[in-house]
């Protein structure tokens, strides 16, 4: 994982571009400089987004050369359409960041202000993605051949071309993705960024602005330190045994092993409670109600798993996007290769570690809370691996990010460097975004078959 000094619980932070990180620990990483002034997507000036991003400069460019894609003005929707679409899917987050990046590059493309008072303003076309939008963002696992059918058979009025809507569930699973990295990282909104005078202010940011905790003596300093540093030692001890266990399990205990994940991963719920939504963000919602719901609730008739050996990127997903939308699929393909392989080979206090075993943890454990299991893996590794804090924070980032606070942050890998906990944010950002591209694309795939 990275360089930098290691880290105390941090204090709320009211400026910086975050207000989980320090300034100074985003400012002082200077690594990447170059990517930033070189490829920094010129529709959105996202500073603050690309500041945290740099502190992994590698997975940086591979992120800024697919938005650069994304949003080129070239493609099968217009410019200003896209930038629509970020802002649909931005809201059912309540990503008032996004939301206000993307109006304003929506104006900067052309697009027509009114569109900006709200989904019933925009064009019927676009708002046939509203259902869509809502399965990729909560439960893409709900989405079928006829949802795809609705959109594009010769029927469909207004109907939808197979290249136009591939790009739409990219970018819409792309906001949705990105929008747990922003809450997960504690994002503060850029300070410029208002579309004109006729869009309302930034909606607040809600769990990121807290009150300091009480100071505390230095003998519970001293003694918190001792702990989060017994946790690393316990957590290298793990993992260790994890990468020396050859004792081999028949298919039906690998089942077992991930269902009981999946189940476990039932108790590591959100605070889940009504919002009343902001105008700036309610506007872009229809059927607010509908969030994630997880995978295998009890007591109702669970959804059928998807096997990756069924349906995989490498194996499906790949191929499919690459005869839909060949430039995409090479882009995307690239950056979930750069951030399943991103290593510094630290972790907290330790030098010369193979982590990799960790990252297929926190890989494998997002993929499972979206009923996506793999075959041959030990899902044991995944409750040996990470501990419950942990397992909050993403469960919480990936399926309810508007929920992240700083007090979840704070709490997993106490003695981590903030770099090592963005990477944890990198891994569930585009682990969140394979889970539901893979759904979208297997339900294209049977509508085309």
């Amino acid at each position: 994982m990275k360089e930098e000094s290691a880290v105390e619980i941090p204090q709320p932070l009211s400026s910086g571009p975050s207000a989980f990180i320090p300034a100074e620990v985003i400012l002082d990483e200077r690594v990447g400089q170059e990517v930033m002034s070189d490829s920094l997507l010129s529709v959105s000036h996202a500073d603050h987004l690309v500041a945290v991003m740099r502190l992994h400069p590698d997975y940086l460019s591979c992120f800024l050369r697919t938005q650069n894609a994304l949003l080129q003005p070239d493609g099968p929707l217009p410019l200003s359409w896209r930038h629509y679409i970020i802002i649909m899917a931005s809201a059912r987050h309540q990503c008032s960041y996004l939301v206000q990046l993307h109006s304003s590059a929506f104006l900067l493309a052309g697009g027509d202000v009114s569109w900006l008072r709200g989904l019933h303003c925009a064009p019927p076309k676009l708002q046939c993605l509203q259902t869509l939008n809502k399965l990729l963002a909560h439960r893409p696992w709900l989405i079928t051949q006829e949802h795809i059918q609705e959109l594009v058979s010769p029927g469909a009025e207004p109907r939808w071309s197979l290249a136009e809507l591939i790009q739409a569930v990219v970018l819409m699973s792309h906001a949705h993705s990105l929008t747990s990295f922003i809450w997960g990282c504690g994002i503060h909104p850029e300070p410029d960024c208002s579309a004109d005078e006729h869009l309302p202010p930034a909606s607040p940011v809600g769990p990121l602005s807290r009150s300091p905790p009480p100071q505390q003596d230095d003998t519970t300093n001293h003694q918190e330190w001792t702990e989060a540093v017994n946790e690393v030692q316990l957590l290298m001890e793990k993992m260790m045994m994890v990468q020396q266990q050859d004792e081999e399990f028949t298919p039906e205990e690998l089942v077992t092993r991930f269902e009981r994940e999946r189940t476990e991963s039932l108790l590591e719920p959100a605070e889940v409670v009504p919002l009343t939504l902001p105008d700036s963000i309610s506007r872009f919602v229809r059927d607010p109600d509908f969030i994630y719901q997880d995978f295998s609730p009890r007591g109702e008739q669970s959804p059928p798993t998807l096997r990756a050996q069924d349906y995989s990127w490498e194996d499906h997903g790949f191929s499919l996007m690459n005869r839909l939308y060949g430039e995409m699929a090479q882009l995307l393909d690239e950056k979930f290769q750069v951030v399943c392989a991103l290593t510094y080979h630290t972790m907290a206090m330790h030098t010369h570690v193979d982590t990799s075993t960790l990252r297929k943890a926190l890989w494998n454990y997002i993929h499972c809370i979206y009923g996506i299991r793999y075959d041959d893996y030990d899902y044991g590794e995944v409750n040996q691996l990470l501990e419950r804090s942990l397992k909050v924070f993403v469960k919480t980032a990936a399926c309810h990010p508007e929920k992240t606070t700083l007090r979840m942050y704070s709490c997993f890998w106490r003695q981590f460097r903030h770099s090592e906990k963005v990477h944890v944010n990198l891994l569930l950002m585009e682990a969140k975004l394979q889970a539901a591209l893979l759904y979208a694309l297997r339900a294209i795939t049977r509508y085309m078959t």
